[in-house]
């Protein structure tokens, strides 16, 4: 059976790592080379740089930081972030990333996650949705959040896999920072639909959020969340301990 990986959250701002909740009241938290280290040491599967306002800003991420994180990390790295050209992709794999998450900038040209997955493989592309609820459909957000696309999220996901992304990161935007649990609702629906890696992210506030999480969804890859690890309050290596007494397999 797969392993369920456990995924830290990095979201950077001006080389900072911060948190916020529902996408909005960002505070500093510490350095996104310092926690990279910490987390690559202390069993985390993979671990996700989120450059979260290059988009809303019209700039391209910041690379310098990125190289320093890069060189901490020795599990898989996810970068996303202003994200609009194959020239992005190019620029960030050169950095050190694994594999390119886009969001903003395959909503404005689909295409992008098309010609990204030919010259780079699908493993590479990962869809990054940023999903809300808005008078009960679940519409897809740009910009960190900020911008209502209209679009219904399923559907531009399931076109998205189709168009070759390999991996998704559905954000609940309604339960990001709540620490109330994961979205189940919202992620079922996704995993109807795809047939490639589901990465949960948005609302985990405990241990057993996680449990719940695969224990339901067990179609569900892998879990995402920042502030639990970065303040504490759940140690990864618990967190697995705790999966593996439940049935979950985990790497340990």
């Amino acid at each position: 059976m797969i392993t369920k990986r456990i995924i830290p959250c990095l979201d950077v701002k001006n080389g900072r790592v911060v948190k916020g909740v529902n996408f909005e009241g960002l505070s500093d938290v510490s350095s996104p080379v310092e926690l990279a280290k910490y987390y690559s040491a202390c069993g985390a599967d993979e671990l996700v740089f989120y450059d979260i306002t290059a988009s809303a800003e019209g700039r391209r991420l910041f690379s310098d930081i990125l190289t320093e994180t890069a060189k901490e990390v020795f599990i898989p790295l996810t970068v996303g972030g202003g994200i609009n050209t194959l020239d992005d992709f190019d620029r960030v794999l050169k950095c050190g990333a694994d594999k390119v998450s886009v969001n903003s900038g395959a909503i404005k040209n689909p295409q992008l996650i098309e010609d990204a997955a030919k010259r780079y493989g699908s493993q590479c592309v990962v869809l990054s949705a940023d999903v809300k609820r808005v008078d009960g459909v679940f519409r897809v957000f740009a910009k960190g959040g900020r911008e209502n696309t209209g679009m219904e999220a399923i559907e531009w996901i399931r076109s998205g896999v189709q168009r070759g992304a390999g991996e998704i990161v559905l954000n609940s935007i309604d339960t990001d920072g709540v620490k109330g649990g994961f979205d189940l609702e919202m992620l079922a629906r996704v995993c109807e639909v795809v047939d490639v890696p589901v990465i949960a992210s948005g609302g985990a506030g405990c241990i057993d959020d996680f449990i719940t999480l695969f224990q339901t969804l067990p179609q569900v890859d892998a879990g995402l969340a920042a502030s639990i690890f970065h303040f504490g309050e759940v140690k990864i290596r618990d967190l697995k301990q705790a999966m593996a007494a439940h049935g979950i397999p985990a790497r340990l």
